[in-house]
């Protein structure tokens, strides 16, 4: 399967201290990194997100193009600021309206709170920032401020991290991307930066075409949803993300069949692990081992009659997903049964390809290897259960930041994208 670039339009509603009367739509594509470009023992791939969303936009006086991953579950936007021939970067000395924060800044000293490793002073006296994620990457620099210019409309003194060491796993990821667009509810996370009240998007699992909105839009009109609160908790935890899109999973459905595990099984513990993360920077669904076996086993026990287990016990797909197929390239996936995980006040139904992934350049024979796209995320390892990009496919998702709450609706992104006045 080659590596796609496969476009998707971004709808864009500004608010206070924005306004415009017309939606400005800018490219969001999905980025799909080759499984060659991965290193990888036989018969195991690491852990790696190797779809991506991405959304282009300039940074800099004058503007210099970018293209950054959209991240839910990321605060820190940042750039790439060294220079390389292969990898795209931000170039700080070209831009006029550059600037750097001292370590000594209010922002420095209060605003990074919820970063995961404090900040600290670089021998320069710069704020200094390192970022870590669940594949192992990371990445360090330094806080800055520019320009962001969004289509039209200009954000003079976003706050960013200017980074000077490599972050990604993939060299072949690295190529195309230069930099994190950080999403969640952190006080410097781009969407708090701009001062949206909500966000909100849809993904197509048909054509892989869609639409993201930031600000307000009629969305009832659209597809009706239904919202589950986020969870808060206001003291600090370890292992608790506090300005992560947390909401509480209360069960999971293989058909009408509830999975017999307590509802305690899937709440945070006194540290704070077990959370459930919404996360549009993770490209599959992670549950913790208990959930994730009993979920595999009874998945597999209802399709035993129309799926054949790939029975390699060293096959584990991204190191976490232990349950693959075999299903000729000739045919289409059988109807199987869905998904459903339950919120309190929403549910995700997770059906048809949703549930299963390619993998890509594995055949036996003429069977192509379809891996459950279900993780461990004890194999990870991770200490929370996160709702990727895979599963939320089909549905519109919309983060409501002034209600605190976050909601979920079948939708044909197609027809949602018509009805909001943009051609995909």
């Amino acid at each position: 399967m080659a590596s796609l670039l496969l476009l998707l339009p971004l709808l864009l509603f500004f608010h206070s201290p924005l306004s415009y009367s017309n939606p400005i739509i800018l490219p969001l594509k999905t980025q799909k990194i080759p499984s060659s470009s991965i290193p990888k023992p036989p018969n195991k791939l690491f852990f790696h997100h190797n779809v991506s969303l991405t959304i282009s936009l300039s940074v800099g006086t004058p503007p210099q193009p970018v293209t950054l991953v959209l991240d839910t579950g990321s605060e820190l936007s940042w750039l790439r600021c060294w220079k390389s021939p292969k990898y795209p970067s931000f170039s700080p000395l070209a831009s006029s309206s550059y600037s750097t924060l001292p370590c000594s800044s209010s922002t420095c000293k209060t605003r990074t709170r919820d970063f995961p490793i404090p900040p600290s002073c670089d021998s320069k006296n710069l704020c200094h920032v390192s970022l870590s994620y669940a594949d192992a990457s990371s990445t360090e620099g330094s806080l800055a401020m520019d320009t962001f210019r969004i289509g039209d409309s200009t954000r003079p003194g976003t706050i960013f991290g200017c980074m000077n060491t490599d972050f990604s796993s993939s060299p072949q990821e690295d190529s195309q991307n230069a930099g994190m667009l950080g999403m969640n509810r952190g006080s410097l996370s781009f969407i708090s930066q701009l001062g949206f009240p909500k966000f909100s998007y849809c993904i197509s699992g048909r054509d892989s075409s869609g639409v993201l909105v930031l600000g307000d839009s009629d969305l009832p009109s659209l597809t009706p949803l239904n919202y589950t609160p986020l969870i808060q908790i206001s003291i600090p935890l370890p292992y608790f993300d506090r300005v992560a899109y947390s909401v509480q999973l209360e069960g999971i459905r293989v058909s009408n069949k509830l999975l017999p595990l307590p509802k305690s099984v899937y709440e945070p513990d006194h540290t704070g692990a077990g959370q459930t993360m919404v996360d549009s920077g993770t490209q599959f669904t992670f549950l913790l081992g208990p959930v994730y076996t009993a979920l595999k086993n009874e998945f597999a026990n209802q399709t035993s009659r129309v799926l054949r287990v790939l029975n390699e016990p060293g096959f584990v797909f991204q190191g976490a997903m232990d349950l693959c197929f075999k299903i000729p390239v000739a045919e289409r996936v059988p109807d199987l049964p869905a998904v459903v995980l339950m919120f309190r006040g929403a549910e995700i139904s997770v059906s048809g390809e949703r549930l299963l992934y390619r993998v890509e350049g594995e055949m036996r024979g003429v069977d192509a290897v379809w891996c459950f796209a279900f993780g461990n995320s004890d194999l990870v390892p991770m200490e929370a259960y996160v709702i990727g990009h895979h599963q939320q496919r089909d549905m519109w998702v919309d983060y409501d930041l002034q209600e605190s709450r976050v909601g979920f609706g079948p939708a044909k992104c197609e027809v949602a994208a018509q009805k909001l006045g943009v051609g995909v």
